[in-house]
């Protein structure tokens, strides 16, 4: 009887709140359907990492792997390229998630103190713009900034007496082109959510500081800094776990056999296994969809590892977490 009392007065709270506020819970059923639909059911489709998939077979008519149940994550983990592939995704992603952190922050500070209105507005809508841009066009622009023929910096070059330089054959300009193109399509795009949390602050700080004679760089680090670094902290932490996914189609798009060394990483190495993609200087074949599910479940695993451990470090350091 006791234990029975509790349920009651819950689902008569919960009754209450649902007749409270049943708009919200009405337009809260679209996005609840749509994470459900798409992102929890589609989950069921991971047992075929740990089956002898055949492309034949339904999803549950495939018999565990004879070889063990874990036997395409050993395959994966034993490959002979797996430690390029991790390197070169590792790199890739840190190197972009640094930049793809400090730059939006960095803009957003700017435009936060620019005085005059229609300039400020003006930097915003420029910024902004890039992030409307497809892939494919941001590369093409690359291309005829950077081509070796038609490229405008190689034609300046030749022009003063310098040869031509390839940039998109060499290995190790892969990265800088792949990062630093990212940072100039999302940068503007990034940078409103910080411009919003400094549009949080307070301005009677802004004003004592002055007042005490503070100069605008000491306003920034003393009251802008430490007012979005709970949101800095937050937008960290959800990017740590997208940390082994590099993005494969701006990475095809770069790539070519010439820096296939720099930019073979884990996204292209699915395309090539998992659908029997030939990439440049890669194999190609027949699909292998049970072994492509098996490195997309680890990359998946490492991420959410990487989000805990994030999130427990942020909580001690700033006492900002996701949860």
């Amino acid at each position: 009887m006791d234990s029975a009392k509790p349920k009651k007065s819950f689902l008569k709270a919960v009754q209450r709140e649902l007749l409270k506020n049943w708009q919200l819970y009405i337009l809260l059923i679209i996005p609840v359907t749509y994470v459900i639909v798409f992102s929890y059911i589609p989950m069921a489709g991971l047992r075929i990492a740990f089956t002898n998939h055949r492309l034949a077979q339904g999803l549950w008519e495939a018999p565990i792997h004879p070889e063990g149940a874990f036997h395409h994550f050993r395959q994966f983990l034993g490959n002979p390229r797996f430690w390029e592939l991790f390197n070169n995704t590792i790199i890739l992603s840190v190197y972009g998630m640094v930049v793809g952190a400090i730059m939006p922050l960095a803009l957003a500070l700017v435009v936060n103190n620019l005085v005059i209105l229609r300039f400020k507005k003006t930097v915003q809508m420029v910024t902004y713009a890039p992030h409307f841009i497809s892939s494919v066009v941001i590369v093409g622009i690359l291309v005829q900034i950077f081509g070796v023929r038609t490229g405008f910096i190689n034609n300046a070059l030749f022009a003063m007496g310098f040869d031509r330089i390839d940039f998109f054959a060499r290995p190790g300009m892969f990265r800088h082109m792949f990062v630093w193109s990212g940072v100039w399509q999302s940068n503007g795009f990034n940078a409103v959510i910080y411009i919003a949390a400094l549009a949080g602050i307070d301005p009677q700080l802004h004003e004592a500081a002055v007042v005490d004679g503070a100069s605008r760089l000491k306003r920034i680090w003393h009251i802008d800094l430490p007012g979005i670094i709970p949101t800095f902290m937050i937008l960290l932490i959800l990017s740590t776990g997208s940390i082994l996914n590099s993005g494969a189609a701006r990475v095809l798009l770069f790539q070519n056999p010439l820096n296939i060394s720099h930019s073979r990483v884990i996204d292209t190495y699915l395309f090539e296994r998992g659908l029997g993609m030939g990439i440049p200087g890669g194999g190609g074949g027949m699909p292998q969809f049970a072994y492509a599910a098996a490195v997309g479940l680890s990359q998946s695993a490492i991420g959410l590892v990487l989000v805990l451990a994030v999130n427990k470090f942020s909580k001690k350091l700033t006492e900002t977490g996701l949860w």
